[in-house]
């Protein structure tokens, strides 16, 4: 009757795009910060897992757990104010369905450019920003360590901001889609979506003394449920495999490295000594958001967002139930054997 409560397991979280589904990794991350289980360590995020890190890393520093969940919620119920209710058709909010004119006007986003379209670069998204996050909070170096990425559109190469590069620009960089808004320039040099490089970047996480444990938060699917047979959900389909394959690419080497250093019976240098305890652990949205076209990721409508949230909690407390025991002691997802 004398013992302590357990203290929080330090825990480094991965945390992927996908506009704004990223409402599901909202409520996946209400679920942890509730649970007092685990100290957040450090955050990678792209584009809506960028979001979602920044708001998270601003709310712990200005209120711990209970400041974070404050700040997630407050975040995405302004972002869901920006999207007129004349843009959706009424009907079931777990399957919003955008109005013929927002149809037509993306229709548009294939023939002429955001220059075109969007002349003077307008983005609600950057008032939004200023404010809801202090960035020279976030640049502290007692701040949640974060890692956001952005894409080079003149190289197509990854940038990581780390805190002491984080600006309204660089968050903007984040979540810059090129059909949608004007590149970000920094330094000189023009930004798109970070989902292009990184979606999102591992490697960062597994570097350094951070947490041993290691959760993803995968929007993308896992494996889709149906064949695309229209010109549309074909090119819809070719969009998110091009998206997602960096991250793919980069899960399956670093599932393929942590098995390598775990079988190796020579001597062990320090990249290989921090692979092997290396605890990987996944959180899917795969029977969430597998029914849901890629369309519904444009649309911050307030009814939708609580939706994917509340599928988000649920997700994370089932998570936890069954492996949160395991979380300091053994991996509960084979990143070699699921992207491999």
């Amino acid at each position: 009757m004398w013992r302590r409560p357990p203290s929080p397991l330090p825990l480094s979280l991965a945390l992927q795009g996908g506009g704004a589904h990223g409402a599901y990794t909202w409520g996946v991350l209400d679920a942890l910060l509730e649970s007092g289980q685990v100290a957040f360590d450090a955050a990678s995020g792209s584009s809506a897992g960028a979001m979602n890190a920044l708001v998270l890393a601003d709310g712990l520093a200005r209120g711990g757990p209970d400041g974070a969940r404050e700040a997630l919620d407050a975040f995405w119920d302004a972002l869901a104010s920006q999207l007129p209710t004349e843009w959706l058709t009424a009907g079931d909010p777990a399957r919003p369905a955008l109005a013929p004119g927002l149809q037509w006007l993306l229709q548009w986003t294939h023939f002429l450019s955001p220059y075109q379209l969007n002349p003077m670069g307008l983005n609600p998204l950057a008032d939004l920003l200023r404010a809801r996050i202090d960035f020279e909070r976030l640049r502290r170096p007692d701040a949640l360590r974060l890692y956001i990425a952005a894409t080079r559109a003149d190289t197509g190469r990854l940038r990581l901001f780390r805190n002491h590069e984080l600006t309204v620009e660089a968050a903007l960089a984040s979540a810059c889609l090129p059909t949608l808004h004007h590149a970000v320039e920094i330094d000189g040099h023009p930004y798109w979506d970070g989902g292009y490089s990184a979606n999102p970047a591992l490697l960062p996480l597994v570097e350094g003394d951070h947490a041993p444990d290691l959760l993803i938060v995968m929007l993308s699917l896992l494996q889709h449920p149906d064949r695309p047979t229209d010109a549309a959900a074909i090119r819809s389909r070719a969009l998110e495999i091009t998206f997602n394959a960096t991250f793919q690419r980069e899960a399956a080497l670093l599932g393929q490295a942590c098995r390598w250093a775990r079988e190796a019976w020579w001597s062990l240098g320090p990249i290989e000594r921090r692979l092997r305890r290396l605890r990987t652990h996944l959180i899917d949205a795969q029977d969430a958001l597998a029914p849901l076209g890629s369309e519904t990721k444009l649309l911050p409508h307030r009814p939708f967002l609580l939706h994917l949230k509340v599928l988000g909690r649920a997700r994370a407390q089932r998570w936890l139930a069954e492996h949160g025991a395991d979380l300091g002691h053994r991996p509960t997802a084979d990143l070699a054997a699921l992207f491999g």
